[in-house]
């Protein structure tokens, strides 16, 4: 019986371990003028760490859109 359950506990704690980190995205971090009466558009994934409890920005990219009046 403590067999099983010292392998249920180690099993359990493998599952939680190897979620160590989870990405979503991407997304509009930021959006600005480019001074040229066009924007720029940033996005970037999100990435949370359970263990420090945080979540950042990875992998961002920017783009620049043109924008005209008719």
């Amino acid at each position: 019986m403590r067999k099983i359950t010292a392998l249920l506990i180690a099993t359990i704690s493998v599952i939680v371990i190897s979620g160590c980190s989870s990405r979503a995205g991407p997304f509009v971090t930021s959006i600005s003028s480019d001074g040229r009466g066009g924007l720029i558009v940033e996005k970037c994934m999100a990435k949370f760490d359970p263990w420090m409890s945080t979540v950042n920005n990875d992998n961002c990219t920017s783009t620049t859109m043109h924008v005209q009046s008719n």
